[in-house]
């Protein structure tokens, strides 16, 4: 394996988020920092991750409808996915601590600085 070598492999992020806008700047971000990053607008791609996992996922708390607190808490109670950690990103600002309830490893507030969202990525991807 290449870690053995002391080769660090490209950590994969997975974005969630329904705001077409904020996945763009995301990835540029996360992308210009070496990262490998793969966008999606809605739940339906959380079902695929058993065959190609993410080193971290970013989670909008609202996405279209969807709750992303019972997404995080799918997401943590299952086997498969629970050891990854998740981020919650929402413009609630009361959202830190919902997100606390829903097993997030950690939130982040809209609008996010991207220095931010690059030191908490880098200490969820060490």
């Amino acid at each position: 394996m290449a870690e053995g070598r002391g080769i660090e492999m490209m950590k994969k992020i997975l974005v969630v988020d329904d705001d077409e806008s904020i996945l763009e700047v995301v990835q540029i971000a996360l992308e210009s920092e070496g990262y490998h990053v793969q966008t999606i607008t809605n739940s339906r791609g959380l079902q695929k991750l058993t065959n190609d996992r993410p080193d971290l996922i970013l989670l909008d708390m609202i996405l279209g409808g969807e709750d992303g607190r019972i997404l995080c808490q799918r997401l943590k109670s299952n086997e498969e996915t629970r050891l990854i950690p998740v981020i919650i990103l929402s413009a609630h600002s009361d959202a830190g601590q919902v997100a606390d309830t829903s097993g997030a490893d950690d939130f982040l507030e809209k609008p996010f600085d991207i220095d931010a969202l690059l030191d908490m990525v880098e200490k969820y991807c060490k």
